[in-house]
């Protein structure tokens, strides 16, 4: 799951509240300066993909309410994320890059 790993890292490098993230096989990602007190848990490589080719909030809280993803701990740190992540502009660069690890997800 390195590819996973580097492509989360990647993405969300801007992003100034800390995020844990687990995958579908238990890896654990964190990203940000500190520990966080929530995690993302994303429930196959398919979710993955799809919300990685384009960050929204929208796309998360779409995920959530279909249970391709869970929240794990605090709910409201993990909302507060919600707005770090609408100001997130990934750079062309990285989108590019990006897409071409998720082909190997």
């Amino acid at each position: 799951m390195r590819v996973a790993e580097r492509i989360l890292r990647r993405v969300f490098a801007a992003v100034r509240t800390p995020i844990r993230f687990r995958l579908w096989d238990g890896t654990v990602v964190d990203v940000g300066p500190a520990e966080s007190r929530f995690a993302i848990v994303f429930r196959s490589p398919g979710v993955f993909r799809r919300i990685l080719r384009d960050p929204t909030p929208l796309r998360f809280g779409e995920a959530y309410i279909a249970g391709e993803i869970d929240i794990e701990g605090d709910i409201l740190d993990a909302m507060r994320v919600a707005d770090d992540i609408e100001h997130v502009r990934v750079p062309l660069s990285t989108r590019v890059a990006a897409f071409a690890e998720l082909l190997r997800v």
